[in-house]
């Protein structure tokens, strides 16, 4: 009895260790935040990666919005972060300070989607004057109704919704409507997480807001998206994966980004991962819905990540309608 209570006691202890073991080593992690419209191409990639790796390796990805993710990125308390726009002038200068070395790699094209409620029947397109009278500093505590902004539809209530300002979609869509980044009225429901504004439209007929495209896929059955008309041509354009990658959904769509940290590569599963990135990054993006680039912009990141050029190509600035290929090009021109 007693060589039975032992060996029982015995079974009990290995079972105990093995199972506080901790199922990843401590060095075996990698580090990942920022922006929540990158967070699904990322978050598809890590758990593929993952998944080869068979456990070895484990991938947090954070959703504190561009800023947010840039703060924690120059702080060196990330190995990678998600951007849906450049790198800020700013932020450059953060890093600059903090030694923070970084490879700046395109992984996806976006569009930026507006959207009203489906019981909205009167806006069947809208010009970017209408969204910069909507939106514009000036707005704010003055244009509260729709037909202040068009004489012709209703005296209804104007509820907008749209994302924070440590986001990369609304500093884009900023400069791309009003012409300055950040420059916007401050009285509307702003939101990090895309979800809270998907469902704010949706319980509300008189509401418009904007964010990226991917999330209008995942839940087009509860939204109404409009088409915006493109200045250039005139024409109205509704967000698709054909229209941002011909790039006649204009001035609405983006390139996507992701910061690699330069000596985060010193930690093998981060510079392994980043490779399994680029290398899957076509067929994971088209996954969730988004944009792939084309295949010559991602074998010119692929040599950008091998030749671990670091810095931005964008100077600290926004570059409205500017296509990430000739970016890209631009860039293997200056060697």
């Amino acid at each position: 009895m007693i060589k039975k209570i032992v060996l029982g006691m015995f079974t009990f202890m290995v079972l105990a260790v093995t199972y506080s073991m901790p199922a990843v080593a401590a060095d075996k992690l990698i580090k990942i935040d920022g922006s929540s419209t990158v967070y699904p191409i990322t978050e598809a990639v890590a758990e593929e990666y993952q998944k080869a790796k068979r456990g070895e390796v484990k991938v947090t990805v954070g959703i504190s919005g561009t800023g947010g993710g840039f703060k924690k990125f120059y702080r060196g308390e990330t190995d990678i972060s998600n951007a849906s726009r450049p790198i800020l002038k700013k932020e450059i200068d953060l890093c600059k300070e903090q030694g923070i070395e970084y490879i700046e790699l395109p992984v996806a094209y976006d569009g930026l989607a507006v959207i009203v409620n489906p019981k909205n029947t009167w806006v069947t397109s809208l010009k970017v004057e209408d969204l910069k009278k909507m939106w514009e500093p000036a707005a704010q505590g003055t244009i509260k109704k729709w037909n202040q902004v068009r004489t012709e539809w209703p005296d209804a209530p104007l509820k907008l919704f749209g994302p924070g300002a440590d986001s990369g979609t609304f500093d884009y869509f900023t400069e791309a409507i009003v012409g300055k980044s950040k420059s916007s009225r401050g009285d509307f429901t702003a939101s990090e997480d895309d979800n809270v504004l998907v469902q704010g439209i949706a319980g509300d007929k008189n509401a418009l807001g904007y964010f990226g495209l991917a999330y209008y896929e995942e839940n087009k059955r509860k939204l109404k998206v409009v088409p915006v008309v493109n200045p250039a041509t005139n024409k109205a354009i509704t967000p698709s994966l054909k229209t941002v990658m011909d790039g006649t959904y204009s001035p609405l769509s983006r390139p996507l980004f992701i910061y690699v940290n330069k000596a985060s590569l010193s930690k093998p599963e981060v510079k392994e991962f980043v490779n399994y990135y680029l290398k899957n990054a076509d067929k994971l993006t088209k996954e969730v819905k988004y944009v792939p680039l084309p295949a010559s912009a991602y074998k010119l990141a692929q040599e950008r990540f091998f030749k671990m050029k670091t810095g931005s190509m964008f100077g600290g600035e926004e570059k409205v309608g500017m296509k990430i290929e000739e970016l890209l090009k631009l860039e293997e021109g200056k060697k």
